[in-house]
């Protein structure tokens, strides 16, 4: 599989990774000044590097080349390698893939077995740039993440590029499966808003279904108590609860020795749990300060009620669960990162480790010597 990314940021390089794991050969094209998460840097990182923390989430295994595309020459390679590429990725704003001549009419006619993932921030017709966090405001997303009576807050990562690269993944798969049968290629068209839209899910199902338009609960749920809400126990453990069923509370109560509550008419089924939210919640976190957090959720998972500790990021990637979503540092870029690939098949297995994230035109020697792409220089006839 040959994948051409002429994505940069998060959501289309994502996909590129993602790809890159499960064995594909992903060439990064990159303006000469680069992708610009390179610059993307935190305090703690070498002012001098190339491959930031960010750039490094969503570019292991990849070769990296510098054309301009503004200029022939650059258009003119691109256009080779794209006419024997399985895959390009492209992330323009609408319209100016056009104007570079690497949009999917252009690329399609020197390769019709192509496939075109393309991702806009609000579709091809649209031509307003897409950000994340803009999308996230305008989708809903920040509004429900606040706290009642409080300022809307942002999701603490890139959630619409994510959805997005997501919904570009299930796209390219079937289009892939559709050339199996074919021999034609496709244009897949992903925008965050749309990605951002489908994902609301239950929030959305809640407005279309009662018109009722739902607002924050903080960590809360709309339709399940005790559910999201933080506590935080003697010993200073933070916990949350996700109680979903009316036999899960019973043995809530059991655990936390207050079987009263289960009987209580207030909270004996989940539609009378909501009603009495507040009340409920109240109890819960009065009494859970007063024991231990932590052997609350041992008892709470001897008794498969669901529960678990509130984790800083680092705690959650030193888990030795953790550990198989990690890729291996290697000596060009000596720490771990972090796999796209979540799932698992004994039929096949994604890789074991991969080539470190690329310094900007790492490969763009090697390229001018050999096609890694096409295995020719010249282009094709129409």
């Amino acid at each position: 599989m040959r994948v051409l990314e002429l994505a940069a940021v998060l959501a289309g390089p994502q996909v590129g990774q993602f790809l890159a794991e499960l064995g594909a050969e992903v060439l990064k094209i990159e303006p000469p000044a680069g992708d610009v998460t390179r610059t993307w840097k935190t305090p703690a990182e070498p002012a001098d590097t190339d491959v930031s923390a960010y750039f490094a989430c969503a570019n292991w295994g990849k070769q990296s080349v510098v054309l301009d595309l503004r200029r022939p020459a650059g258009r003119d390679r691109v256009h080779q390698l794209a006419a024997r590429a399985d895959i390009v990725l492209a992330s323009y704003k609408p319209g100016d893939a056009e104007k570079l001549q690497v949009d999917y009419a252009t690329l399609s006619a020197w390769n019709p077995r192509l496939i075109y993932g393309q991702i806009s921030g609000y579709g091809p017709e649209v031509p307003r740039a897409g950000y994340d966090a803009v999308v996230q405001a305008e989708a809903g997303f920040m509004h429900l993440n606040g706290e009642p009576g409080q300022p809307p807050l942002k999701m603490p990562v890139a959630l619409m590029d994510l959805l997005a690269a997501h919904q570009l993944k299930e796209g390219l798969l079937t289009a892939l499966y559709r050339r199996e049968r074919t021999g034609r290629g496709a244009l897949v068209q992903v925008s965050l808003w749309e990605a951002g839209l489908a994902s609301l899910a239950n929030q959305a199902s809640t407005y279309l279904v009662t018109g009722h338009d739902p607002q924050p609960l903080g960590s809360g749920h709309p339709s399940i108590v005790p559910y999201g809400t933080v506590y935080q126990g003697a010993d200073e453990v933070r916990l949350i609860l996700a109680v979903g069923s009316d036999r899960q509370f019973l043995d809530l109560c059991a655990a936390l020795e207050r079987p009263q509550w289960a009987e209580d008419e207030r909270f004996r089924t989940n539609g009378a749990r909501v009603r009495h939210r507040a009340a409920l919640e109240a109890l819960l976190a009065g009494r859970i300060a007063e024991i231990s957090g932590a052997e609350l959720l041992a008892r709470l998972a001897a008794a498969a009620v669901p529960a678990g500790a509130v984790r800083s990021v680092g705690q959650a990637l030193s888990q030795a669960s953790a550990a198989a979503m990690l890729l291996p540092a290697t000596a060009e870029f000596p720490h771990p990162g972090l796999r796209t690939v979540a799932f698992r098949s004994p039929q096949w297995p994604v890789a074991a480790a991969l080539a470190a994230p690329p310094g900007l035109g790492a490969h763009s020697a090697s390229l001018d010597g050999a096609d890694q792409l096409s295995g020719e220089n010249s282009i094709p006839p129409r």
